[in-house]
């Protein structure tokens, strides 16, 4: 069952019922922020990635991965971020992996907002097995870029099908980082575009409704079949 907190807007002073959202761990186990019931919440002026996410403990098999940080939009146009209790900040990469355990079927998010896009393509190359993942250094002429080690993807959540031009500038970016490359669309690609990804060996995913990327050539079926 959900579990739900009361939080009074800063801005209107309108009352909300927010309901934290629970994410799934590598073990399987439900994983909710630890929202602070004391705290008050802020109105965020500006978006900040490095803000915008959390570092949560799992409370079945203890490790620590970073989340979504709880925000609500109000009525009144504000975007309140939600307090969290406890030392949430996102953690350095460990100077060693744990083991790794059997890897679960992928269990995504429901897209609503083009955060939840960027959130859910996100989410899936931590479940490919890349652990650093962070906003891209460079921004892609559209959408958002993620980068992990060793790795660049670009998250567009527009309603225009990705160009040839689109994957040819990732592919730049990333070959001038000597890092490989993925594209996630909401909207799917050109003809031109999968036969230039094709061409530049760029695997190419497509975000359903439900938050799952579904590949869209062979490269991407090798990527989610292999992990990262």
């Amino acid at each position: 069952m959900s579990e739900s907190v009361s939080v009074r807007c800063p801005v209107c002073r309108r009352e909300h019922l927010y309901a934290v959202p629970s994410y799934p761990c590598e073990c399987g186990a439900p994983v909710r922020p630890p929202v602070d019931r004391h705290g008050a919440p802020t109105a965020v002026a500006h978006q900040v990635w490095d803000e915008s996410w959390v570092a949560v403990e799992c409370a079945v098999c203890g490790r620590r991965a970073d989340w979504p940080q709880p925000e609500l939009g109000c009525g009144c146009g504000a975007l309140l971020r939600i307090p969290v209790a406890g030392d949430t900040c996102p953690d350095t990469e460990p100077d060693g992996d744990p083991p790794a355990p059997p890897r679960r079927a992928f269990q995504p998010i429901t897209i609503r907002t083009a955060r939840d896009a960027v959130t859910a393509a996100a989410l899936y190359l931590r479940w490919l097995g890349y652990q650093d993942i962070r906003r891209a250094d460079q921004r892609p002429p559209s959408g958002i870029g993620l980068a992990a080690r060793g790795l660049l993807a670009q998250v567009d959540p527009t309603v225009r099908p990705a160009s040839p031009r689109d994957v040819e500038c990732l592919w730049l970016t990333a070959m001038t980082e000597s890092a490989h490359c993925v594209y996630f669309s909401l909207a799917g690609y050109t003809t031109e575009a999968r036969t230039r990804a094709d061409s530049l060996g760029v695997p190419l995913f497509v975000l359903d409704l439900t938050g799952t990327p579904q590949p869209v050539n062979g490269l991407a079926d090798e990527l989610g079949a292999a992990g990262g």
